[in-house]
């Protein structure tokens, strides 16, 4: 059973708690496997295939497939061991922080040195701030599934 969250009204924040560590051990070891070179050959040369070697859930590989991080995240990933995927790719960490909200990686680097995103509406869920998953492209493209 799960403990009480009172962090989960936290709008576009998924906090990877042991619940999440849990619900991600597979995808998460998949991305450490990506520090190995002949480990990224093999992923690029057949995605498909390399993800079904490991024990990760149909949602955990379509989301990686997606490249969609926030997908990946509320399946359990961590964005630090999602960042591999992206350094498999090629792709910087403000490239893939830049998807996470919407933004290009300029707007996310103007937004960034201007502060960050304004806490205003985005204190809790149901606000109306930019934070928001009806807000977010993420957010309308792949609801948040109960597990």
């Amino acid at each position: 059973m799960a403990l009480d969250k009172p962090y989960q009204d936290i709008p576009g924040t998924i906090i990877f708690d042991a619940e999440q560590s849990r619900r991600g051990y597979w995808l998460n070891q998949f991305c450490m496997s990506l520090m190995k070179a002949e480990n990224r050959e093999r992923f690029k040369a057949d995605e498909r295939a390399y993800l079904d070697e490991w024990a990760m859930t149909e949602e955990q590989k379509q989301a990686v497939m997606a490249r969609d991080l926030n997908w990946c995240m509320r399946t359990g990933g961590n964005i630090y061991f999602l960042a591999k995927i992206g350094a498999t790719d090629g792709k910087s960490f403000q490239y893939m922080a830049a998807t996470m909200t919407g933004m290009t990686q300029e707007e996310y680097m103007q937004m960034m040195l201007s502060g960050g995103r304004s806490a205003e509406g985005n204190r809790y869920i149901g606000e109306n701030g930019d934070a928001q998953a009806h807000n977010q492209p993420q957010g309308k493209s792949h609801p948040k599934k109960e597990a």
